[in-house]
């Protein structure tokens, strides 16, 4: 048995979110306990999906599938709640709107106040990657719709920095792309901040929107979209993922001073790491022993025997693969020191509700703390044969 390691645990104790088909995290838990597929049809307001759309796999420009995941209501926001002007609002990435609705749904979760925040050395960590609204922006070639306010409105910067003004935040203020990790890398950078006396509170996640369809056809390119638009994770049927879109924010504090100030705790975060592949055989394909040795590092880092785990969420995109490489690399280490009659069950938020790229890691994260206070795993959706791999 591992002995836990001298860190303080970290506590879950807000949280907000917007996914398809679900506001906020009651909603998100009910979508998943009903085993629902939120995928539909690409919006009509985004883009006519019919003019890309072909299902001939290869073909430069246009898009396999016609389904994602979505959210509605991207183009409704209250500035004047923010301290935002219509005209510098008119002029923000949605992505940045959408992050400060939720980060606010995430102090009310939490409990907190404006008052208690403003001037705290709190901080605020973002996974992001996508940056269709400053293509859309900049891609007018018509000066007349670009104001002062453009650059700060398109800046992937600003993603976290909005946050950290509006709500008068003084600590780290970091927005990070490390592209499906963006989110995940994002709370463990917050965790480290707060072990190292970087703040005491953090407010980490992710966000992703699709308003553009040309990386969505460079992907269709690569042939791992899903034409059907079905993540099946882990099926021998798997043909690729599902776009998704969306945020996710979780507030972290030391565990003893939420327990102090009586805080509702969600869930308690251990320990962390990460890793990359090194030289593999792309840029773009996992590799299994990396990915084992991130998984005993986490575990070592959290005092925490693989063998002891029940439950694991998943990347999970529903590629033929990447999910085996995954699954090979799970099976490895969750093995070492399991009891007989002891499963280890595995899970993918994706097959709800896409994968939510830079996001991802955040609505994977939220699910296992709703698992948790719950006491009961969700669905996994659309698996009716193992892959053979």
């Amino acid at each position: 048995m591992m002995h836990e390691t001298p860190h303080q645990p970290l506590a879950i104790v807000g949280i907000g979110c917007a996914f398809p088909g679900a506001r906020g995290p009651d909603e998100f838990w009910q979508l998943l306990c009903e085993g629902r597929d939120a995928i539909r049809e690409v919006p009509p307001e985004r883009f006519d999906i019919t003019t890309y759309y072909d299902p001939v796999l290869g073909k430069p420009g246009k898009i396999v599938t016609k389904c994602g995941g979505f959210i509605d209501g991207i183009d409704q926001f209250e500035p004047s709640f923010f301290g935002i002007s219509p005209r510098e609002a008119e002029n923000m990435d949605p992505q940045q709107r959408l992050l400060l609705e939720v980060t606010w749904e995430s102090i009310e979760d939490a409990g907190l106040t404006r008052r208690e925040l403003s001037g705290s050395t709190a901080g605020v960590f973002i996974g992001m990657s996508s940056a269709d609204y400053s293509a859309l922006q900049l891609n007018t070639h018509d000066s007349a719709v670009m104001d002062v306010y453009t650059l700060g409105g398109t800046a992937r910067s600003i993603l976290a920095g909005r946050i950290s003004h509006a709500f008068d935040l003084k600590g780290p203020s970091v927005a990070l792309d490390t592209a499906c990790s963006s989110a995940l890398v994002a709370v463990h950078l917050a965790c480290e901040s707060i072990w190292h006396g970087g703040c005491d509170l953090a407010f980490a996640g992710g966000v992703n929107m699709i308003l553009t369809p040309e990386p969505w056809a460079v992907l269709s390119l690569a042939r791992i979209i899903s034409p059907e638009g079905r993540a099946r994770v882990f099926d021998a049927n798997a043909n690729g993922f599902v776009r998704g879109e969306g945020a996710g924010v979780v507030v972290l504090k030391p565990l003893q001073k939420a327990q102090a100030d009586g805080d509702s705790i969600y869930a308690v975060i251990r320990g962390s790491a990460i890793n990359n592949d090194g030289r593999n055989s792309s840029v773009m394909t996992p590799n299994q022993e990396a990915q084992e040795a991130v998984l005993r590092a986490a575990y070592r880092h959290a005092g925490i025997a693989p063998g002891d785990v029940q439950y694991v969420e998943a990347h999970g995109t529903g590629t033929s693969v990447g999910d085996p490489i995954e699954a090979r690399a799970l099976g490895a280490v969750m093995a070492e020191g399991r009891r007989p009659g002891a499963p280890c069950i595995i899970g993918s938020a994706k097959t709800n509700i896409g994968h939510l790229e830079a996001a991802a890691g955040v609505a994977g994260l939220i699910k296992v703390v709703l698992s948790l206070r719950h006491g009961a795993i969700p669905a996994h959706l659309h698996f009716r044969n193992p892959s053979p791999h």
